[in-house]
């Protein structure tokens, strides 16, 4: 048996092709992975009908909605380890019943505490569901150029289900009570519980060690406080505490990597970051969430607030750079299969993103268009390069590890995706705040829908110069922080020709782990 720390041994023997029964298999693998990123956004319309029901206070409706990303991000890690070792079809079967319980809590939750509770999870649940599909994924398509076909259609799903969520929450709210956005996971895992046994195969690590039970809240200390510091600086400002929570989280994330240095079972082995390209795959796989999530902080503002649509209405027009997303990863990957270099495919990705940025740039105040096909090239793009960076990933690491690396990646995902928040929503809002007329009054200089809500209480035109000058100044942030974006993004263009060029992937030998079709 080939060593389980060498990740990037080859092997001769032809890759197995998938058929049928696999690609059934990943049909019913995209119905989970849909909902858990739904559930990211799926309270966007639901909160005003809780807070009217359950009459939460002002912190515990910020629970009610941060708890379910938090738990999210904090597991990631753990799960992921954990399904290497008792089987990622085991845990993705038992995530998928917390996760149905936990919805069924909490459509008919009867108060804030309840529903914070089933909330969270719903995070447990998630954090299971997300690192095992990916780990499926790698265990049934073994074939290289079937696995990124997988791959793609992976990434597409995940990104899809994020702006779908809202829609549905929106939808599902104006037709039925709130607790009907929580109810439509059931069908689903009902679904996964039944045919998940038939259709799924098994896949552990054969020789994982010993669970390492202290890194798993050195992990969980890592993570939370760095997303909640960062969330919260791009809301609130840099506000010193929040600043602390960042550092305290870094602090725990030193130890984190030390603990994973030094321990004889790692939660993360440090062999996984050895594999020929995983490491770059990791980092261009964080900016890329970076890239996506900092233009989602401006873009959804843009059209409620600067162009004044309803809350339903912008989530509507915002699903339409969507359609760009589902052609992005299927032609990438037919791209990669014909013969062209990933890296030219990847740094190709980085600039198509960065012009979307620089659409975004040059978008004014009645610039709907503008705005929305900037959005969908720079999604597009985006999703290129995430797609590429998951399958590079995957093809450098055994079966058997496909777990953890699944589920570091998408924590660097969450990572990036909030450092994108904090970083361009802090430019965006200080270019706001210097561009608001500063006879304008305090509340008006913090947000724009501060400013439109002090604007209604002004009497005629003094009210309508206020909001006037209020979406000129966040159309302006926004515009600088689309330049800091593509900037960026050029310079990821940069590394990713560097450091892939010459990455040559050798398949991490698949016999390293079981697997069964039991």
């Amino acid at each position: 048996m080939t060593n389980q720390q060498n990740p990037t041994s080859s092997t001769n023997t032809p890759a197995a092709r998938a058929g049928r029964r696999e690609w059934t298999a990943l049909g019913v693998l995209m119905l989970p992975l849909l909902l858990v990123s739904m559930d990211v956004s799926v309270l966007y319309f639901a909160i005003p009908s809780i807070s009217a029901d359950l009459e939460p206070s002002g912190t515990q409706q910020l629970w009610i909605f941060d708890i379910y990303a938090f738990v999210l991000a904090g597991l990631l890690m753990t799960m992921g380890s954990l399904g290497d070792r008792i089987g990622s079809r085991k845990l993705l079967l038992f995530g998928a019943a917390a996760f149905g319980t936990a919805s069924l809590v909490a459509a008919y939750a009867n108060s804030a505490e309840t529903l914070i509770a089933a909330r969270a999870v719903l995070g447990i649940g998630g954090a299971t569901l997300m690192p095992s599909t990916m780990a499926l994924v790698r265990t049934m398509f073994t074939d290289a150029g079937q696995r990124a076909k997988a791959v793609g259609l992976w990434s597409g799903v995940m990104t899809g289900g994020v702006a779908l969520g809202s829609v549905m929450s929106g939808v599902l709210v104006e037709y039925f009570w709130w607790g009907s956005v929580f109810l439509v996971n059931l069908p689903a895992m009902a679904l996964l519980l039944v045919l998940g046994p038939i259709l799924l195969p098994e896949s552990r690590n054969p020789e994982p060690g010993r669970f390492d039970l202290l890194s798993v809240p050195l992990s969980m200390a890592a993570v939370l406080p760095v997303i909640f510091g960062l969330k919260e600086l791009t809301a609130e400002g840099w506000h010193p505490e929040y600043v602390l929570s960042v550092t305290v989280g870094l602090f725990f994330a030193y130890l984190f990597v030390q603990r994973q240095r030094t321990a004889k079972s790692p939660l993360i082995s440090p062999a996984l970051f050895r594999g020929h390209g995983f490491t770059p795959a990791v980092v261009l796989n964080l900016i890329s969430a970076f890239g996506m999530m900092g233009s989602a902080y401006f873009t959804t503002q843009y059209i409620q607030s600067v162009l004044g649509k309803s809350a339903l209405e912008a989530a509507l027009w915002a699903l339409l750079p969507s359609v760009l997303i589902g052609v992005a990863a299927p032609v990438t990957t037919q791209l990669v299969q014909k013969g062209v270099n990933r890296a030219y495919v990847v740094t190709a990705g980085f600039v198509v993103a960065a012009c979307g940025y620089g659409l975004l740039a040059l978008a004014g105040t009645d610039s709907m268009w503008l705005v929305l096909v900037g959005a969908g090239v720079l999604a597009s793009g985006i999703v290129t390069v995430m797609s590429q960076m998951m399958d590079l990933a995957l093809g450098t690491v055994p079966v058997g590890n496909a777990g953890a690396a699944s589920s570091l990646l998408e924590t660097g995902t969450e990572f990036g995706g909030a450092l994108g928040m904090a970083v361009l929503g802090s430019i965006g809002t200080a270019v706001y705040r210097n561009e608001v007329p500063s006879d304008a009054p305090a509340a008006a200089h913090e947000t724009l829908g501060g400013a439109l809500a002090v604007a209604q209480q002004l009497p005629g035109d003094a009210g309508q110069a206020l909001t006037v000058a209020a979406r000129e100044a966040f159309t302006s942030g926004m515009q600088g922080a689309a330049i800091a974006g593509a900037v960026l993004l050029l310079g990821a263009a940069a590394l990713a020709a560097a450091t892939l060029r010459k990455v040559r992937v050798r398949e991490a030998e698949t016999a390293e782990c079981e697997t069964s079709l039991v």
